[in-house]
This record gives C-alpha cells, sequence and structure tokens, in this order.
C-alpha cells in the first residue's frame, strides 16, 4: 500500500492524466488530461492543473494553487505551449503560474526546491533557477529569467524581459524594471543595486572569492567610463576567472540596463 496513489473521491481526473505512484491529491483537485505528476508529489484541496504541464518529484502544492492555465496575454492563440515543474518545490497557498507563449520559448520552466510564497505569480516564457524564494505576492511579468538562489522579497513586481542573476536579491515593496547581476542587492521603487548580497555569498565562496567579487563591483560601479566598457576591460584582464567572465557578461549582455545607485556600492 506504500507506493499506491492517495486520490481522494472528490478529486477530477480527465483521462490521460498521468500520475505516478505515491502522489496525493486532495478533495476538490482538478487535474487535466495533458497533466504528468510524478513520484512523491502532494496536492493538498483545491489545486487545479491544467495544460501541458509537467509536476516534478517530491513536489509539495497548497490550496487554490492554479498551474498551467492559459497566458495572460491577449497575443496568446491557442497554440501548444508547456509548463515545466522540477522537484521539491513548496508552492504556497493561491499560486498562480502560466506556460508560455509562441512570442517567447512556448514554455515556463521553474528548476528545484524553490519556495513560491502564497499569491505568487509567474508568467508566461519565465524561467526560475534553483533554490530561489519568491515571498508572498511577487508578480513576475512574462519573459523574466532568474537564475539560482534568488531572493524576491513580497510585493515586489518584476517587469517583463528582466534578468536577475545568481544570488541577487531583491528588497520586498520595491519594483524591479531592470537588469540586476549576480550577487547583488537591489531595493527601491524604482530599484536600483544598493550593495551585495553578502548572506548568499557567505554560505557560497570563500572569503577571498567575496573580496574578488567585491572589488570587481566597486570598479564596475564607482568608474567614470561606461559600464559596458568597464565590464569589457575587466574581462580583457581577467580572462579566465570564472567571476569575472560571470558578472561582466551578464552585463555585457543586459538589454534593460543595469540600475546603479549613484556613489557605487554602500559598504
Amino acid at each position: 500500500m506504500a507506493n499506491q496513489k492517495k486520490i481522494a473521491s472528490t478529486a477530477i481526473i480527465k483521462e490521460g492524466a498521468k500520475i505516478a505512484q505515491n502522489v496525493e491529491i486532495g478533495d476538490f483537485c482538478v487535474i487535466g488530461e495533458n497533466v504528468i505528476i510524478e513520484e512523491g508529489s502532494k496536492l493538498y484541496n483545491n489545486v487545479t492543473i491544467l495544460g501541458n504541464t509537467k509536476i516534478g518529484k517530491n513536489n509539495t502544492i497548497f490550496p487554490y494553487a492554479v498551474l498551467g492555465t492559459i497566458p495572460q496575454d491577449l497575443k496568446y492563440e491557442g497554440e501548444e505551449v508547456e509548463l515545466i515543474i522540477g522537484d521539491n518545490n513548496l508552492i504556497r497557498e493561491h499560486c498562480m503560474i502560466n506556460p508560455g507563449t509562441k512570442g517567447g520559448i512556448s514554455k515556463t520552466i521553474i528548476g528545484n526546491q524553490n519556495l513560491l510564497m502564497a499569491f505568487v505569480h509567474i508568467a508566461h516564457d519565465c524561467i526560475i533557477g534553483n533554490h530561489c524564494i519568491l515571498a508572498n505576492n511577487a508578480t513576475l511579468g512574462g519573459h523574466i529569467l532568474m537564475g539560482d538562489y534568488v531572493n524576491i522579497g513580497g510585493m515586489t513586481p518584476i517587469h517583463q524581459f528582466v534578468r536577475i542573476g545568481d544570488g541577487a536579491m531583491i528588497a520586498g515593496g520595491s519594483a524591479l524594471t531592470q537588469d540586476i547581476p549576480p550577487f547583488c542587492m537591489a531595493e527601491g521603487n524604482r530599484a536600483v543595486i544598493r550593495g551585495l548580497n553578502r548572506h548568499r555569498m557567505r554560505k557560497l565562496f570563500s572569503h577571498e572569492d567575496i573580496d574578488l567579487i567585491n572589488q570587481l563591483y566597486k570598479r564596475l560601479f564607482a568608474g567614470t567610463a561606461p559600464l559596458r566598457e568597464l565590464a569589457q576591460n575587466e574581462i580583457q584582464k581577467n580572462p579566465n576567472n570564472e567571476y569575472t567572465l560571470k558578472i561582466c557578461n551578464f552585463i555585457l549582455q543586459s538589454e534593460r540596463g543595469i540600475p546603479i545607485k549613484k556613489g557605487g556600492l554602500d559598504d
């Protein structure tokens, strides 16, 4: 019996849905015909999962979450699109996650071991990495690319096409309209970079690496030349350093710009 599905009698599972062993589905859930739910995932009551949606292993989805319904994009014309969610995620009450569109990558992708708190909205064509925390009411517009170990504070909207690098943190109550490079902290409406996410960096890097990253950002953000020029110069000086390449290439690839605070980083 340990390997059997536990599906409430009031749940509606459409023919064609693929539900693995050890999956729990609570009362009044609705699961569409093209949904895949892998081993060990648990759905509390009143969860709705529709569309071409794949839920990985060991996810926990709380009441009134709505996953895979059509994008909130007037350009959507019924094309085949996907929502892909990885493993070991916590998706709390009233979260809504939409699939992609043909105007993007035709899929929305959520990685592994993320915490999406209540009322989080992730729009079409977003890619979210691993180990991210999105606090209550965080709202992601379409086409957002987010790295690993990112923290988004509560009540924070993020504009379409924004990129957020690994280990970045966006303060609660902010409004982000530009790209945030790896390991930076941003705050405000409109959000600007205030400093570095040293809390996360201490968990990931040695003291020597943290000092290197800190000095690199000080040179980039306090310089008088254009930021792209400074980033290119740093790559030329340190072409084999992984942190220089990661940070400076992020800056060079930015299309929305980097919101630098006048005067550089706060210490």
